[in-house]
């Protein structure tokens, strides 16, 4: 009788681990005035936030697009603290650089001169998404209309890895790249040796950044946030694809563990606390 009963514990113990054990809690949500916010980036050092802002069709050259600021409790600084961009998109920091995905372009501004030092044209592109920036300064953008990530050195793009299905979110960690596509999350080592991680997500992923060693976050834009486990395996965050509320190109203060997610046509950023 006792042997059984430590049995039945030990599968109850074993079932309760494997239940999603984290959620997000809303600390606040912007009024909806946000121009199509596509990406947003938390920047520690300044303990601010940027937006990419498409104010369009997220494939239209209209020049409508900007770089917003926010401040990290969600106050609007100014939405048009760089403008004239076209489809802004996936953002990434090095030094004082934010490098800036728009539409076949990669946008390179200086934070502290608040201007565009210089656009380079990525000319086998279609349309540029995420980008990440290794410790080294070199870049990687990827493009999923195109099925491939390009690598950005010396003001000099490359292709860096192609015949992908759909890779959108990039995050550059040590020597390694991290790239999501089409509901996978991948790992690419210095010799491009590709290494599944986790896969079954919704097709539309977005969005990834890195919680702890080998676990992210991942949202995708249709609406649907994932915790994603060093073993490969997933839990649901958040789920609002049945009421279109979209998640797209997510942001992460660390340590805070509060990820910012913004909604694209809702006009809306939100945060949320990660327990």
């Amino acid at each position: 009788m006792k042997k059984n009963v430590y049995y039945v514990l030990v599968l109850f113990t074993i079932s309760f681990s494997s239940i999603a054990q984290h959620s997000l809690n809303r600390i606040w949500i912007t009024d909806s005035i946000l121009p199509i916010p596509e990406s947003v980036l938390f920047d520690k050092t300044d303990q601010i936030l940027y937006t990419s802002l498409m104010d369009g069709s997220p494939a239209e050259r209209d020049g409508k697009g900007s770089i917003g600021k926010l401040t990290a409790d969600g106050k609007i600084i100014n939405l048009n603290w760089i403008s004239g961009l076209n489809a802004p998109k996936g953002m990434a920091k090095f030094k004082n650089k934010l490098f800036v995905a728009d539409l076949t372009e990669i946008v390179i501004i200086d934070i502290k001169q608040q201007k565009i030092l210089k656009k380079i044209t990525v000319d086998a592109a279609k349309i540029l998404n995420d980008v990440t920036v290794d410790k080294k300064g070199v870049v990687y953008v990827s493009d999923p209309k195109g099925g491939k990530i390009f690598k950005l050195e010396n003001d000099s793009a490359t292709v860096y890895l192609e015949n992908l299905n759909k890779p959108n979110g990039l995050k550059a960690i040590d020597t390694d790249l991290y790239f999501l596509d089409s509901g996978s999350l991948y790992k690419i080592d210095p010799k491009k040796n590709k290494q599944l991680l986790a896969e079954g997500m919704d097709e539309n992923t977005d969005g990834i950044e890195p919680i702890a060693d080998s676990t992210f976050i991942v949202s995708c834009w249709t609406g649907v946030i994932y915790y994603v486990n060093k073993d490969g395996s997933k839990e649901i965050l958040s789920d609002t694809r049945k009421e279109e509320y979209y998640a797209a190109d997510i942001g992460l203060d660390k340590e805070k563990k509060i990820v910012y997610v913004p909604s694209l046509f809702k006009k809306t950023i939100a945060a949320y606390l990660l327990r």
